[in-house]
């Protein structure tokens, strides 16, 4: 039996240790670049070292099922690392009372999204993934809702690419449009929480904030906001699972298992955010596990890069573009309403 299982363990390094050797060597530098350049991220970083590195290299047989392997199943290590970030109770206290605002933000993403895809005739997988990013956390919602959807690796780079656009944007503009609209401290902080994509984003636009107010503190407010909305993940993913299993039962008339393509990876996502809310973890540990999974997302971005033909991207871009532009200026808009419905601003 142990030589079974050590011939397993030598046939995987085998087949995937080049691969993801290759996404790790990418990931490194991509990191220490999103670190940098905060507003930008490590995974945009990422996908497009990986997208140039695929023009001039054709031939990736040998490295192929390491870098698949990193693009599906250290994606998937990722997201449920990031629910060691996420402590209920805080959430629940703090982000209780944007909840309005958060469910409203989310359901008008979609609805956009759902709108232009029949009217545009857009790819479905695109759309879902555009609509989901933009209205929960952008790239951690899109690795998460990929597997579910069976999105390919061009679609995730597409969706990622379009959300990181206005995530950037949003970061540079809200802090100055905040102060022209005259939103009090917490109603900046609840608008950078519900209206920007990425954590890296959504810190810079808050600290960006506090810089232009002193002693604001909407940091705190953004980063817990932003937090309320990830835990979104749970119910989306699980929603789309059915979707696929009914639509895939129709086309096929037959019935599909939906264990098949049930997102497991989310309830240990849940799992991990449950424990970091019971247990007593030292916040040294807990950052780490923030830090890894960010950082394995940062690899499998690199992977979906490697797997990416940035022409056909650069080509087919319009339509998503579009999109994405409606979905970030509709969340932005109804979060602010919101917000002047309830009083806040």
């Amino acid at each position: 039996m142990k030589q079974m299982e050590r011939n397993c363990i030598m046939e995987f390094v085998r087949k995937n240790a080049p691969g993801i050797l290759i996404c790790l060597v990418i990931a490194v530098p991509a990191w220490l670049l999103g670190q940098r350049f905060e507003v930008v991220g490590g995974p945009v970083f990422a996908i497009l070292i990986g997208m140039v590195i695929a023009l001039f290299w054709k031939d990736q047989k040998s490295a192929k099922s390491g870098i698949t392997y990193t693009s599906k199943k250290i994606l998937q290590l990722a997201v449920v690392l990031l629910g060691f970030g996420m402590n209920l109770s805080s959430v629940l206290q703090v982000g209780g009372q944007s909840l309005p605002i958060i469910v409203s933000t989310i359901a008008t993403s979609l609805i956009v999204a759902f709108a232009l895809y029949k009217a545009l005739h857009m790819d479905s997988n695109i759309s879902t993934l555009i609509g989901v990013g933009s209205s929960i956390c952008g790239g951690s919602a899109i690795a998460a809702t990929a597997p579910v959807i069976g999105a390919d690796d061009e679609e995730i780079a597409q969706a990622i690419s379009v959300i990181f656009l206005f995530n950037v944007i949003a970061a540079l503009i809200f802090p100055t449009l905040g102060g022209v609209l005259g939103l009090s401290n917490e109603g900046f902080g609840l608008f950078a929480g519900t209206a920007v994509n990425d954590t890296s984003s959504v810190t810079a636009a808050a600290a960006a904030w506090d810089g232009m107010h002193p002693g604001a503190n909407t940091l705190d407010t953004a980063a817990i906001v932003k937090m309320t909305r990830t835990l979104a993940i749970i119910p989306i993913t699980l929603v789309l699972a059915l979707l696929r299993t009914r639509r895939e039962g129709k086309q096929d008339g037959t019935q599909v298992d939906i264990k098949k393509i049930f997102p497991w990876f989310v309830l240990l996502f849940l799992l991990a955010s449950i424990i970091t809310t019971v247990l007593p973890i030292p916040a040294a540990a807990v950052s780490f596990l923030k830090n890894a999974s960010k950082f394995f997302i940062v690899m499998a971005m690199a992977a979906i890069g490697l797997n990416t033909d940035i022409v056909k991207l650069v080509k087919t871009g319009g339509k998503p573009i579009f999109m994405g532009f409606c979905c970030w200026v509709a969340i932005a808009g109804v979060s602010l309403l919101v917000q002047h419905l309830l009083g806040i601003w």
